[in-house]
């Protein structure tokens, strides 16, 4: 070896992540949380749980633009409350004073935390409405023992059928511009899970705002209602017996436009996490 070379260990060129992914594979994706985990997760940190909530606060306000108003004056009309209520507890002068402002503070801060999750929801669910695969979004607000597939079935009009898995069953909830389409679409999706999943509960819904179709902001509402025909085990043998029918299916395009983002983040904020 030639003095005064360096030798430098080889090394292999890993690959990089890309830099997009597609927004409807992420509103797919589980919660961690909510299969019982206990592992530590970026979104479990307080300084996203801040990033989280400004970020929702952003996204409500550009449909209601006098949220910040509304929160402070429901925060004050709480707190107002509160202290009247605490002030008139017996104890000492000191004391009652004390336990009456941090009394107030904390209902104050309740009641607005609480009116902010309602607008909030309402704002989100205006901007989604009429979004291709906005009810994919809106399922995305279900809770733990559900399992949502967005775009399971689909045409070239960009009429879609989302799959839901939980206690009532199979639940194929359908969107798009034509109802004659959505229906028949429904129908097709139908037969196809009945022959995987025989004996299975299916229901089928159709999301928009026409006669017999669930509204947009009262699907995540009308599905829960729909009762409970399978246990937990079921479920998992449901689940199972679905993957040969998805494994089937063809690669799904993406419906063109703005994709809903998932509403998880409201989610969490709902949830308190």
């Amino acid at each position: 070896m030639p003095d005064g070379c360096t030798v430098r260990p080889w090394t292999r060129a890993l690959p990089q992540p890309s830099d997009q992914l597609d927004p409807l594979i992420l509103t797919s994706q589980s919660d961690p949380l909510d299969k019982g985990t206990s592992m530590s997760t970026p979104d479990s940190t307080p300084s996203s749980r801040r990033g989280q909530i400004m970020q929702t606060y952003t996204m409500a306000k550009r449909s209601d633009p006098h949220l910040g108003l509304i929160l402070l004056g429901t925060f004050l009309v709480g707190a107002a409350v509160g202290f009247g209520v605490m002030w008139f507890l017996p104890g000492d002068g000191t004391i009652s004073l004390i336990i009456s402002i941090v009394g107030a503070l904390m209902i104050g801060l309740l009641a607005a935390l609480l009116l902010f999750g309602r607008r909030a929801q309402k704002a989100a669910y205006k901007q989604m409405e009429g979004q291709p695969a906005a009810a994919a979004g809106a399922l995305q607000m279900l809770r733990r023992g559900w399992k949502v597939d967005p775009v399971v079935g689909f045409t070239k009009q960009q009429d879609v059928v989302h799959r839901v898995v939980g206690p009532p069953g199979i639940v194929l909830v359908g969107e798009g511009s034509s109802p004659s389409r959505v229906k028949a679409l429904l129908v097709t999706e139908r037969r196809k899970h009945e022959r995987v999943a025989s004996g299975a509960p299916i229901h089928e819904v159709v999301c928009g705002r026409g006669e017999g179709e669930v509204p947009l902001p009262k699907l995540v509402r009308h599905v829960n209602k729909l009762g409970r025909s399978v246990k937990p085990a079921e479920m998992t043998d449901i689940l199972q017996r679905l993957k040969a029918l998805d494994a089937t299916r063809g690669k799904i395009p993406l419906p063109k436009g703005p994709v809903p983002t998932s509403m998880k983040g409201l989610r969490g904020n709902q949830r308190g996490r």
